[in-house]
This record gives structure tokens, sequence and C-alpha cells, in this order.
């Protein structure tokens, strides 16, 4: 459910094997989508914490939640086919290299995100429904047509990739759109943005020639994209100021988790300055990878700490 974003956090070169079942795991973004599902199970863990772990209640939320991206993926391919066929790492997705029939596309598309909305609304509750649904209708009628049109869009893209982990929280009973939810969905969207700015940087002569909008665009020096993955990166390391003043991760683990996360975000910015000084390709190589590095770290620190 994000692309480039949770939303493209695939490889930087695709080279699919012919064959339907590989094809429709590229169709429908498995490897991205596994990222998904790590952190709508966080979200699940967290708010699972005190109040035992219901483990039925987990698969029924993750299958859901699966199916939902799944179809939504499928929809994002369809909808750019004539983009990804000019890029290299894309080119040779199941639609572009013409190996799959649209129709198909659109059927797994359809069939699957309404399976995962109902399933969630009948099995786990209306609140994680009616997200997964608001996640589908931004991914693919908001951010997929976007990024032909403003480069705002790695903005409105890094909505649905914040959102699985709400998910998650809204689906242990008890739990709603509440303090912890609005934590969560800070942390995945502001960790998006460095990401993707870095790939985005990485992979900006095939954005450009394919006709996507993005903040890289022109920038050949990469100083405004490293100035702009240094702001959001100072951002996430104010960020676990807010769990730790609102009693959400107290005593000495949440002193613990109030330094990492602080230092996490430190060393990104630091990163960011650092291709800002030097514009090596390999200093913002090194940024994306530690944004990879980053999440897990974070999210373990939360889990140690959390109330």
């Amino acid at each position: 459910m994000s692309d480039e974003s949770a939303n493209e956090s695939e490889e930087l070169v695709e080279n699919p094997a012919p064959g339907l079942r590989k094809d429709l795991a590229v169709l429908t973004k498995v490897r991205l989508n596994v990222f998904v599902l790590i952190t709508t199970f966080f979200g699940f863990l967290l708010a699972s914490k005190g109040q035992g772990f219901d483990v039925m209640l987990l698969i029924h939320t993750l299958i859901g939640t699966a199916a939902a991206a799944f179809g939504s993926a499928a929809f994002n391919q369809l909808m750019e086919v004539d983009l990804d066929a000019r890029m290299k790492r894309t080119a040779g997705r199941p639609l572009p290299s013409r190996r799959m029939d649209p129709l198909l596309a659109f059927g797994v598309g359809w069939v699957l995100s309404a399976a995962g909305i109902i399933h969630l609304a009948v099995k786990v509750g209306t609140v994680p429904a009616v997200l997964a649904a608001v996640t589908v209708a931004v991914y693919v009628f908001v951010y997929t047509p976007m990024k032909r049109l403003s480069s705002a869009n790695t903005l409105v893209g890094a909505i649905p990739g914040a959102i699985p982990p709400v998910m998650g929280w809204t689906a242990v009973p008890g739990h709603g759109l509440d303090q912890g939810a609005a934590f969560l969905f800070a942390l995945l969207f502001l960790w998006q943005l460095p990401h993707f700015v870095a790939i985005n940087w990485l992979c900006r002569e095939e954005y450009e020639s394919a006709g996507y909008k993005m903040w890289s665009d022109g920038d050949v020096s990469g100083r405004r994209s490293a100035l702009l993955s240094a702001i959001f990166s100072l951002m996430l390391a104010a960020l676990p100021i807010w769990p730790w003043l609102a009693g959400l991760t107290p005593g000495l683990p949440g002193h613990i988790a109030l330094g990492g996360g602080v230092l996490l975000g430190l060393v990104m910015a630091a990163l960011s300055g650092r291709f800002m000084r030097d514009g090596e390709r390999t200093s913002f190589r090194k940024l994306f990878l530690f944004t990879l590095l980053y999440l897990p770290l974070e999210l373990g620190l939360l889990a140690f700490a959390w109330r």
C-alpha cells in the first residue's frame, strides 16, 4: 500500500523472471508488502502490551491487510504501464513487458482489494477496514496519478505508507485513533521521506526520462535532495520525545529508547550532511542503506520501552 514510498522500497533494479506465479508476485509487490505486514504487526504488538496477545485476531488482521496491499499494488502498476516501460528497472514487469493481460491485472487488483477490506470489516473491526479502504483510495486514486503532476507526490505517498501500523494498533480491542496511533503514523510518515528522497535521487535520471515529477528533478548536485533529507531526519530525531513525554515509554527503558531514537535520527541527518559536503553518489547510497537500518532499530527500541 505504499509505493516508492512504503511506496518503492523494492530493489533499485527489478529483473523478474517469466512465469505466472512470479509475475503475480511482482504485480502485487509481495517483497515490498512484507514491509507493510511487519509494520502492521508492530502496531498490533504495541497495542497488545499489558492486555494479552490474540494470535487469531493478528492473523485475520494480517490477511486483510495483505490482500488490500496486494490489490492496490496491482492497480498501481496497471495505471503506470506506459511509465514503467520507459525505465530499465521496471520495464521487465509483467504488464509493460506484455506477459500479462491488463484485464487479469485489473481482476487481481479488484478482487484482492475488496476481499481485504471486507475481511477486515468482518473479522477484525470497522476502523481497520475503513483505514484499509482509505489507504487503497489514496494510493491508487491520488498518489499514483499525482506522480505525473507534482513532486509533492512523495508527501502524499507517505500517507498510505504510514497507515498500516495504525491498522494494527486499532485492530486490538480498546484501541482507536488515539495518541499511540498518531505517534505510529508520524513515525512511519517521517521515516519514508528521507528514505525516498535517497531513492528518488539515486534513480533521478530514469524518473526524469519517464516523466515522473520528483524532488530530485534537475538536482544534479544532489544538494537540494540532501537538504530535504537532513530536515526530515532532524524531525525524525525529535519524534521520540513525544512518547517519552506522554508516558508511553516510561522509566529506564524509556530513557534508553529516547536516547537511541534521537541518536539514530541525528546519524541520518549527519549522513545527509556528508553528501551535501562531498557530493559523492556513494554517500547518498550510504544514507539510503542507513534508512533501511534505522526502522528495525527504532521499532526494536520502542517495543522494548513501550508501556
